[in-house]
């Protein structure tokens, strides 16, 4: 009652503020008065899981009302966590329930899917955490309040910038860079598989050195995504707007589930936003990964995530048959045909990538455990230019050729930001992150892509490699850095 009460003054004094903001209101949003009732009478689901999409290859889950999940429909602007239950096949990569986190508010229906990023793992050393290797976030589980404190400002508690929840597209109220989902209702997907949300395989790793018992670990990644898909369906209105987004493996997560995701939501608006996870073309039947430097990537985590191969029968259930049974175009031997794929398939939607060309991390997981010349080269600057080198072969001879034969994949390539190891441009903050040979700024792709007026697609990548190392950080930035 008391947050209803605090909420309902809240309206009160900036009720002329919303009743003039609704003659430039988007679709999805409510009007002061809908708005007001929502306060006292939360707006049920409109669009629940069907009999017919809980059918088929990974189904969603019909409402359960004998479980609690948790969830209060009337605790507005607030981190909620949601528990699903085991019935839905829902658990993170070490058998631990998997649980998420929703944030509602009542004055629209526009929502955004957030996939958290966290590297990937596909072995014992990267499964378990091990120290000096590059694997995964949560190898633990989720805790129960994850988000319950993400502020990009408290400096009581540095491990939060850690998370993806500092984004300016989920942090409400961000401090000086706030953007317009953040505040939508957000559904805050965690990270806990190492599969970057496309694994369902169980796979037993084991420690080489022989000290520790054998590592069972559950790439649930997928059905984690449709137990996220149920509960929203089952439990909050239909978005007019919806965009899926996420960073790093968060991103190439969304990108893997958009399908999917799209096709069970139904919207009238769809977006994808790709930062910093790109899906390079990679013949999986070929053996050039001189021209095709993610292939040897590309073939182990489809081995470690999933039981996929070239001969599967059809009707097979794993996340790649399944993808090409609901996606037209998309071919198996070629993940990166995805692309095209999507594009053909929602015509209408916005599709957008973006990555730094001298990001340092993603490439290293793509590059550096399968080329000798990359980890055992011991000078650490050469390390980073060789897989600088392969980063932006991908992305200029196997990305983007891609992307230009679709009539609506936009992407923004800027060059560097001395942050994080130039990935993700849009955690932190939006800045630093302009061409400014094409006069862009990070923020103008970002409205081109979630952008219900349509329009021609923003296409720019940076060729200026020397501007952006000569101003590109602040105290902020330098302060940051020493926590990530």
């Amino acid at each position: 009652m008391i947050k209803i009460l605090r909420g309902f003054i809240s309206i009160l004094l900036a009720s002329s503020l919303l009743i003039t903001a609704h003659a430039n209101a988007e679709p999805g949003d409510y009007n002061f008065w809908t708005t007001l009732k929502h306060l006292f009478d939360p707006p049920n689901a409109d669009a629940p899981v069907t009999s017919q999409q809980a059918e088929g290859m990974y189904p969603l889950t019909m409402d359960d009302p004998s479980f609690n999940d948790d969830f209060d429909p009337g605790d507005y602007n607030t981190w909620q966590k949601i528990d699903v239950p085991t019935s839905t096949g829902a658990m993170c990569g070490n058998g631990s329930p998997y649980k998420f986190f929703v944030h509602r508010v009542p004055d629209t229906s526009n929502t955004i899917f957030y996939f958290e990023g966290g590297g990937a793992c596909w072995d014992y050393e990267s499964c378990s955490g091990q120290a000096g290797i590059r694997g995964a976030r949560n190898p633990n589980g989720i805790p129960d309040d994850y988000l319950s404190n993400v502020h990009l400002l408290d400096f009581t508690n540095f491990e939060n910038l850690t998370t993806a929840g500092v984004s300016p597209l989920i942090y409400t109220h961000h401090p000086y860079d706030q953007y317009k989902t953040g505040e939508w209702n957000m559904v805050y997907v965690p990270y806990c598989t190492g599969d970057i949300y496309v694994g369902d395989k169980t796979e037993i790793y084991e420690d080489t050195t022989g000290e520790n018992p054998d590592l069972i670990w559950h790439h649930n990644g997928l059905r984690n995504v449709q137990a996220v898909t149920s509960w929203v369906k089952n439990n909050l209105q239909k978005p007019k707007q919806m965009l899926a987004a996420g960073c790093s493996a968060g991103s190439i997560g969304a990108l893997f589930n958009y399908s999917k995701l799209r096709e069970d939501m139904n919207v009238d608006y769809g977006y994808l936003l790709d930062d910093s996870g790109p899906l390079y073309q990679a013949p999986l039947d070929g053996s050039d990964s001189t021209q095709y430097p993610s292939l040897p990537l590309h073939k182990e985590v489809l081995r470690s995530w999933t039981t996929y191969t070239a001969d599967s029968d059809e009707s097979s259930e794993n996340p790649i048959t399944m993808l090409k049974a609901i996606t037209p175009g998309f071919e198996a031997n070629q993940l990166a045909s995805l692309y095209a794929a999507l594009s053909n398939k929602f015509p209408s939607d916005r599709l957008g990538i973006t990555h730094f060309l001298a990001d340092g991390n993603f490439s290293s997981y793509s590059y550096e455990r399968f080329y000798e010349d990359i980890y055992n080269d011991p000078n650490a600057d050469s390390r980073l230019n060789k897989l600088r080198q392969r980063w932006q072969k991908d992305t200029h001879e196997n990305l983007i050729p891609l992307l230009d034969q679709t009539s609506n994949w936009g992407y923004y390539f800027p060059m560097f930001r001395n942050l994080n190891e130039s990935h993700c441009t849009t955690i932190i903050d939006l800045n630093y992150g302009e061409i400014a040979e094409h006069g862009l700024e990070l923020k103008d792709f970002l409205d081109n892509i979630v952008n219900h007026n349509g329009g021609g697609m923003i296409r720019a990548y940076e060729t200026d490699e020397v501007s952006d190392y000569e101003d590109n950080s602040n105290w902020f930035y330098d302060l940051i850095g020493l926590f990530m």
